[in-house]
């Protein structure tokens, strides 16, 4: 991909080059639904809340709304838009809110059930494996009314592989390598641009009684974000892209690089990841305990308002000099409507809502931690840290998504999940867990 001159060159790139060159069988869907058993069948029955009274599908004229916007601050904006629509399309929603990584790890089985009339989920790969099973409805007529708010690319990576759209998108924020300003002012550190840099800087924080790398997978997806910045950083982004589209073999010693680099790093990480999630690793940052993290700009979620001056970020550091650091990582967030909704026309109203200007202020306003993808939101309210995740997205030569989003669903919760935390526990066999990877990786692409 060239560099691009313009928005809509820079948010093409986050369609992920894998969208669209694989079709999806009911047999694989069944397939994904089946590697996934054991676990709880419905979302509604895994600790859902219902902000507005009820939630799981039902709700007569009501227009039931599924979220996995489950963090306080997602939460609070959630509920803001909710209010906002309900006042602007003259509609009642009923909001049911499930943990956000209850609500991935379940979505096949919720989707093939009784879901919410609208659900959040995520543009790219994600999206368009739901649409192509049949399992979401089309919503170009909702576009004919929102689709001047946003450019040609949003509206790419909005749409399935039969050419229509699926899906609404809200907002997206990029991942990196986030700290406080005030620690790093105190401790005289300062960004390093390349990975030795990166290393000494580990040890000197050590040295200073800091954990260098605040990390975490409980929930089995932070870690995926590290294999992606490495894995960009040191085989370039149409590699990763390539990897991730199922085209590129796993035992390559590419990959292996990758890993073994992902070794020679985890002395500086926070031990005992696979127990603890990514908002108690960010607490250590917050706290000033952590002196760096990589992670989603999500992470202002977890700081109070007082303290959001404070955070700040770089690019995750250059490995290669061949290779560069000019790929970014920017998933996009959104919205999308069941296959049946039992209240259809004020699902699209909600929908329509979702696409506008105003809840592009509504959700950035009330969490500060992504930038709006709807190109008519008035920003003068953006934070500096939007400002500058806003300006990064649109500096990078090359967007990619999230693992979990540009590869195949099932291929990332059931192969990647459990592999990356084998090797989190125990990274001495690399060409064995390789070797698993590629041999599952066959078997889940062929299917």
């Amino acid at each position: 991909m060239n560099r691009p001159t313009t928005e809509a060159e820079y948010l093409a790139g986050l369609v992920p080059a894998s969208a669209g060159r694989h079709g999806f069988s009911r047999r694989s869907m069944l397939r994904g639904s089946l590697l996934a058993a054991g676990v709880p069948a419905l979302l509604a029955a895994c600790g859902g809340n219902d902000t507005a009274g009820g939630g799981g599908g039902g709700g007569g004229g009501d227009v039931t709304l599924g979220s996995n916007f489950s963090d306080a601050v997602p939460v609070k904006a959630m509920n803001a838009m909710v209010a906002d629509a309900q006042t602007k399309q003259g509609i009642k929603v009923k909001l049911n809110t499930v943990d956000h990584t209850t609500f991935q790890n379940n979505i096949n089985n919720y989707l093939q059930g009784s879901p919410d009339d609208v659900f959040a989920w995520f543009a790219g790969y994600r999206m368009q494996f739901f649409a192509a099973q049949g399992l979401a409805s089309d919503l170009t007529d909702v576009w004919s009314t929102i689709g001047a708010n946003y450019t040609d690319a949003f509206k790419k990576a909005s749409t399935g592989e039969d050419g229509k759209q699926y899906f609404v998108p809200t907002t997206y924020g990029p991942w990196a390598v986030f700290y406080r300003k005030s620690l790093w002012a105190e401790k005289g550190y300062t960004a390093p641009e390349t990975l030795d840099e990166m290393v000494t800087l580990s040890k000197k924080m050590q040295t200073d009684g800091l954990v260098p790398l605040a990390f975490a997978d409980k929930e089995g997806w932070p870690a995926m974000g590290t294999f992606d910045q490495l894995n960009m950083r040191i085989n370039g982004y149409q590699f990763h892209v390539d990897l991730m589209a199922g085209k590129e073999a796993w035992t390559d010693q590419k990959v292996k690089t990758v890993f073994d680099t992902w070794k020679g790093l985890l002395p500086y990480h926070q031990t005992d990841s696979l127990g603890r999630t990514w908002q108690e690793a960010a607490t250590g940052v917050v706290n000033k305990t952590s002196g760096m993290m990589v992670i989603g700009s999500f992470i202002g979620q977890q700081f109070e308002d007082a303290d959001q001056d404070d955070i700040d970020f770089f690019n995750f550091p250059e490995v290669d000099s061949n290779i560069g650091a000019d790929a970014v990582e920017a998933p996009i967030d959104g919205f999308m409507m069941s296959k049946r909704p039992r209240n259809e026309a004020g699902a699209k109203k909600l929908l329509e809502y979702f696409g506008s200007p105003d809840d592009g202020v509504v959700q950035t306003t009330n969490d500060p931690s992504g930038i709006a993808a709807n190109t008519k939101s008035d920003q003068g309210h953006y934070t500096e840290l939007q400002k500058k995740c806003a300006q990064f997205v649109a500096s990078a030569k090359s967007i990619s998504q999230f693992m979990d989003r540009d590869t195949r669903p099932d291929f990332a919760s059931t192969v990647m999940i459990p592999e990356l935390q084998k090797f989190i526990s125990d990274p001495s066999d690399i060409d064995g867990l390789c070797t698993e990877i590629e041999n599952q990786k066959k078997s889940i692409f062929t299917s």
